[in-house]
């Protein structure tokens, strides 16, 4: 967008022609009575990468020069997004609803996800006072909370993570899965930990860290470990 930050304007999704297919998509699936079979949402993301990619840095800066003009259109965004996902939980049986679908972020029935992709950009104070409320808003629509996906460094949010009690688990991949000791330790004894395995933390290193405790290991197996 070329719109200054401050002045976002709320979709109008009722004459979006992508979200009237993706809807009767959702319906079409519900009325054909299929079980075993689950219904992967689009992926909604969450309302700062949203607005990092309608602004790009230009929200970053805003957080620090016009904090009330970012703190605006990141609500706007939010809402819709929780809007979105209202109308899946009200449409469609839990137990066949998945809001992401990779191998290794699938969650039991009831649990929400939102991507954190982003969050690796912003101080600690930063991500309070903008984006968690945001998260945690998000993630409290489903009965059991939810799921926040990294792939970046995030260890200045543990705290503050530790504290949000919808936050149930954590999906790791790529630089994220190296902090894996610090989120461990970091992080409630409730708090589940999906791992994707890298060169710098392989699986041995998971299971060394973990013990197998709080862990969904997320990889494609030969053999034992």
């Amino acid at each position: 967008l070329n719109t200054p930050v401050g002045e976002l304007g709320r979709p109008d999704l009722d004459a979006n022609a992508t979200w009237r297919q993706t809807k009767a998509f959702a319906r079409a699936f519900v009325e054909r009575g299929v079980r075993g079979v689950i219904l992967g949402m689009p992926t909604l993301s969450s309302a700062l990468n949203v607005a990092v990619n309608l602004y790009g840095q230009r929200i970053l800066e805003a957080m620090l020069l016009e904090p009330e003009a970012a703190r605006r259109d990141l609500r706007v965004i939010n809402d819709v997004i929780c809007d979105l996902h209202r109308w899946y939980l009200d449409a469609v049986p839990h137990e066949q609803l998945q809001c992401i679908v990779p191998g290794g972020r699938c969650q039991p029935p009831g649990f929400g996800q939102l991507c954190g992709c982003t969050c690796q950009v912003l101080s600690a104070e930063q991500y309070r006072e903008f984006v968690a409320p945001l998260d945690d808003e998000l993630l409290s629509l489903y009965p059991h909370g939810g799921m926040i996906h990294l792939c970046g460094t995030h260890t200045q949010h543990l705290q503050l993570w530790r504290e949000t009690k919808p936050l149930r688990s954590v999906q790791m991949n790529d630089r994220a899965a190296e902090h894996l000791e610090s989120c461990f330790g970091g992080l409630r004894k409730d708090q589940v930990l999906y791992v994707n395995p890298c060169p710098r933390m392989p699986i041995e290193r998971i299971l060394q860290i973990t013990g197998g405790r709080r862990l969904v290991l997320a990889a494609d197996l030969k053999g034992p470990p």
